[in-house]
């Protein structure tokens, strides 16, 4: 038998329309603060993409990513999860940049959660939560 894989999660791509827009967004409502541009080519296909910096020690590295000459993707494709310690500020502030609210804001106290549902201008939908109580375990 093989030995356990010893990869980690890194990074999401979110592949985006606009991406400056969609860099604008996710700096305002999310706090992100851009660490590169790359511009270059998957399987033959050029891209342009953002890197955001990881926001916690260990956390992943959040990316947009741009196919150049195409008309860009689906919106419903990933949901993508923040979390907060202020889900009503985060709302107003996708609000406040050209998101919508999808769900509002509800307590969820089976999971420990205050939660909602924005889309960002594209459409890409984005659950929020702030968490209320430790949950000892998921049981899904």
């Amino acid at each position: 038998m093989s030995q356990p894989s010893t990869a980690h999660f890194g990074f999401t791509k979110l592949l985006v329309r606009d991406l400056e827009s969609s860099a604008r967004f996710y700096s305002e409502v999310c706090g992100l603060t851009e660490l590169a541009r790359v511009d270059a080519a998957i399987a033959g296909r050029p891209i342009s993409e953002i890197m955001f910096s990881p926001t916690g020690e260990g956390a992943a590295m959040f990316v947009l990513l741009k196919f150049e000459g195409e008309d860009g993707p689906a919106s419903n494709d990933v949901i993508l999860g923040f979390q907060t310690d202020d889900v009503a500020a985060f709302v107003a502030r996708a609000v406040q940049a050209g998101g919508k609210v999808v769900e509002a804001v509800r307590d969820d106290p089976e999971h420990g959660v205050l939660v909602g549902f924005v889309s960002d201008p594209e459409g890409h939908l984005i659950e929020v939560v702030q968490v209320t109580q430790h949950i000892e375990a998921y049981a899904g």
